[in-house]
C-alpha cells in the first residue's frame, strides 16, 4: 500500500498542468518535513490495516491465533499450502476466518474508504467543511427503499432484494437532489445542500412512518439496517462497492489539480481552465455512487466522511494530491476498527456501526475544533 501511495504521488507530480492555483492549500501546523509526514502516515496506516485485518479475522467465539489466521488466508490465496490439509487447522476454523470474519472486515474497510473519499470530495464540491455524504439525502433514499423491501416485501419494489432496493432508493434520491439543485444549467453549492437536507428530511419522515406502522418483528431489521452493519457480509457484496471505490478514487486522483483549483473559488477555478459546472456535476455523481453502493450493503453509517478528511488535512494539508490516498486508507482503517469493537465490546450482542461511529466521531470532531490544527483541517474559516 505504501508503494501504491508513492506511485500515485509521483504520477501526480509528473502530470503538472496549469490548473494548480497559486496557494489554495491551507498550511499544515506540523513540522516542515512534508514528505516524511506523508510517507510516515501512509506507512502507519497501511501497516495498521494489515494488522487489523489479521486481528479481526482472528477474533470471535471460535478461537484462532494470529499465525493460524495468517496461514488460513495465505492457504486460500496460494493453493497447495501443506498446512491446509495436514490437520493443523480445523474445518470450523477455516470457515470462521475465510467465510465469515474476513469478508466482513474487508467490507468494513471498503465502506469506510468509500465514505471518507465521498466526504472529502463533497466538502470540496460545495466548499463547506461540515458537508458529509449523507447531506445529499442519499442515505435517506436508501433507507426508504430498504424499509419498503422489509415491511412490504420485494413485490413493493418490483421484486428487488433488500440491497438492490436500497441502491435504487439512493439513486432516486440523487436524481431528485440534482434536479432540485439545478437552476439555469448551473448547480449552486448552497442549493445542493438545501435540496439534500430538505429531501433527506422528507425521506426520513417516510421511513419513520413505515417503521411505526409495520409489524413488530420487522422493526428490529429496519433499525439494524438504518444504523449500519456488515455482519451479513459475503464476498459477492464486495464487488460493487469495490469497483465504485476504485473508479472514483482513480478519477479523483487524476483530477486532483482541478480539485485544488476549486478550493480557491469558482472564479479562480474558471480562470485556471476548470469547467466548474461539469466538475461539480461529476463530483455529485461520484459522491452519490460511493454513498449509494456503500449504504446498499452496509446501511446508514455516519460521521466517517466528516471526521476522516479533517483528520488527514491536519496532517498533510488540503492538497488533494497528497490527501486523497491517505483519506482512503484512513477511512478504511477507521471503520475496520469500529467493526472490531462493535462485535467484541458487548458480546454476544453486536452494536450497530452507526452508533459507534457517532460515539467516536462526534467527540473527536469537537476535539478537532478546539485544537490549533482546526484551521488546517478546514473546520475554521
Amino acid at each position: 500500500m505504501i508503494l501504491i501511495y508513492d506511485i500515485v504521488c509521483s504520477v501526480n507530480d509528473f502530470l503538472r498542468t496549469p490548473l494548480d492555483p497559486p496557494r489554495p492549500v491551507a498550511p499544515s501546523p506540523w513540522p516542515r518535513s512534508a514528505a516524511w509526514r506523508r510517507h510516515g502516515t501512509a506507512l502507519t496506516l497501511s501497516t495498521s490495516i494489515l494488522l487489523v485485518i489479521l486481528v479481526s479475522a482472528s477474533t470471535g467465539p471460535l478461537s484462532t491465533s494470529l499465525p493460524e489466521t495468517a496461514k488460513i488466508i495465505a492457504g486460500h490465496l496460494v493453493p497447495g499450502m501443506a498446512w491446509m490439509n495436514d490437520g493443523s487447522i480445523s474445518v470450523s476454523q477455516d470457515q470462521a476466518v475465510w467465510n465469515f470474519r474476513l469478508p466482513r472486515t474487508l467490507l468494513a474497510g471498503i465502506a469506510g474508504a468509500s465514505l471518507a473519499l465521498a466526504g472529502a470530495l463533497l466538502q470540496t464540491n460545495v466548499r463547506n467543511p461540515l458537508a458529509e455524504p449523507y447531506i445529499l439525502g442519499v442515505s435517506a433514499g436508501a433507507g426508504v427503499g430498504a424499509v419498503l423491501a422489509i415491511v412490504a416485501g420485494s413485490t413493493a419494489v418490483a421484486g428487488l432484494g433488500l440491497n438492490a432496493a436500497a441502491f435504487v432508493g439512493a439513486a432516486g434520491a440523487t436524481a431528485l437532489v440534482y434536479l432540485l439543485a439545478r437552476q439555469g444549467g448551473i448547480i449552486a453549492p448552497s442549493r445542493l445542500i438545501l435540496a439534500g437536507v430538505a429531501l433527506g428530511s422528507l425521506l426520513a419522515a417516510i421511513t419513520n412512518f413505515l417503521t411505526i406502522t409495520t409489524e413488530a418483528q420487522n422493526v428490529y431489521s429496519v433499525l439494524f439496517f438504518l444504523l449500519g452493519s456488515v455482519s451479513a457480509a459475503s464476498y459477492p457484496q464486495l464487488i460493487l462497492p469495490g469497483l465504485a471505490l476504485a473508479g472514483v478514487g482513480l478519477y479523483a486522483m487524476l483530477r486532483s489539480r482541478a480539485l485544488n483549483a476549486m478550493l480557491a473559488g469558482d472564479e479562480a477555478a474558471i480562470a485556471l481552465g476548470v469547467n466548474v459546472t461539469a466538475m461539480r456535476r461529476t463530483l455529485l455523481l461520484a459522491t452519490a455512487l460511493l454513498t449509494a453502493t456503500t449504504v446498499a450493503v452496509c446501511g446508514g453509517i455516519g460521521f466517517v466522511g466528516l471526521v476522516v478528511p479533517h483528520a488527514v488535512r491536519m496532517i498533510v494539508g488540503s492538497d488533494h494530491r497528497r490527501m486523497l490516498p491517505l483519506v482512503i486508507l484512513g477511512g478504511g482503517l477507521f471503520l475496520m476498527l469500529t467493526d472490531l469493537l462493535a462485535r467484541t465490546i458487548a458480546q454476544p450482542a453486536e452494536i450497530p456501526l452507526g452508533i459507534l461511529t457517532a460515539a467516536v466521531g462526534a467527540p473527536f470532531f469537537l476535539w478537532l475544533m478546539r485544537t490549533s490544527g482546526a484551521r488546517a483541517a478546514g473546520v475554521e474559516q
